[in-house]
């Protein structure tokens, strides 16, 4: 599916409804106001209202500068947040989410290699179709064939094979969600690049969908990815897939195992115990003994872990400290505010 859409059905759809556009910059200078103009140009006859929140992920160059010179040219629906520190990607975009007003939220990257003008079309699709999530797929890449799209598509496989959700895509951070879906999730690490599978906790796999859209080469700047993030998707899948699975119900995961590890232990001593009993052998030196109860000891921490663990299932939200933010009494909505 291509991303293209009929204004007139996008209009009929996004009436009443309102959009918050999230956008995570690092070291983004050049690139920062000439993204926002080409958003406010691309969202100018959006037949609802919208705003941008730009989280400065800690930036060390120009790119706060450029950020306030964009509020000060486009409007108070341009959102600032700023981190006093760098704190990665995903911490940015929760930072955005979390202050985002909208009931439609899209991300998009800092770099301009995402194109606002897909954005109606991603959006239309999210409601046309009734889905909770919407994945851009970058079809016709325009990145280095070595460092970028290799380890993107070995990072795909993996995600698609241990998940089990069919998204071409999921290093595009071109995405749109309904708030009620996203706001349910809280992105910490460099779990970005799972959001699919985040998702696929807490709505059906069905209402995830996917859009092609378009994809431009780095004009400014420079890549903050390569190669190396290849060995860290593996171990992060390794904490996606126990979401997945046990992050409801972590004791069966901790208790599942301890549970084996006893019974084997048990098995060992007992039959230690039935040889001493009816044969007189000496048990007291033998490394099945030691072994045994090696095994009932790792057997009553790992349960012990499974209980603590489901005690902390449910964690409060990390809250990341800023050095600045926009006053809440200062944001106002594009000018389409009904």
């Amino acid at each position: 599916m291509t991303c293209n859409s009929d204004p007139t059905i996008a209009a009929s759809l996004l009436a009443g409804h309102s959009l918050s556009v999230v956008i995570p910059f690092y070291n983004e200078q050049g690139n920062c106001l000439a993204l926002l103009e080409e958003l406010q140009q691309a969202l100018t006859n959006l037949p609802c209202p919208w705003e941008v929140i730009c989280v400065n992920d800690g930036s060390r160059d120009g790119t706060q500068a450029e950020l306030n010179q964009a509020r000060q040219q486009l409007g108070g629906h341009v959102v600032l947040i700023q981190f006093s520190r760098n704190f990665g990607q995903s911490a940015a975009m929760q930072a955005g989410i979390d202050n985002a007003r909208g009931d439609i939220i899209v991300t998009l990257d800092g770099d301009r290699q995402n194109d606002p003008a897909d954005i109606p079309a991603i959006i239309t699709e999210l409601i046309g179709k009734d889905l909770d999530m919407v994945a851009g797929w970058r079809k016709n890449r325009q990145d280095s064939e070595l460092d970028r799209k290799l380890p993107s598509r070995i990072a795909n496989l993996l995600i698609r094979k241990v998940t089990g959700i069919d998204i071409k895509d999921n290093g595009c951070s071109l995405k749109a969600f309904r708030a009620s879906v996203i706001k349910q999730i809280t992105l910490m690490g460099e779990m970005h690049r799972f959001i699919p599978a985040w998702v696929s906790g807490v709505t059906d796999p069905s209402r995830i969908g996917e859009l092609a859209v378009n994809h431009r080469a780095r004009t400014t700047g420079q890549s903050k990815y390569g190669l190396s993030r290849t060995y860290r998707v593996i171990l992060d899948l390794i904490v996606v897939r126990f979401f997945m699975r046990f992050a409801r119900r972590p004791g069966h995961f901790f208790g599942g195992i301890g549970m084996l590890s006893g019974s084997i232990g048990a098995l060992m001593l007992f039959y230690l115990l039935a040889l001493k009993l009816f044969t007189g052998a000496d048990i007291g030196g033998r490394p099945l003994l030691f072994t045994g109860i090696l095994l009932v000891i790792t057997s009553i921490q790992l349960i012990t872990t499974g209980i603590l663990s489901e005690l902390q299932a449910r964690n409060k939200p990390v809250h990341y400290p800023t050095r600045s933010a926009t006053a809440n009494g200062d944001r106002t909505w594009s000018q389409h505010e009904q």
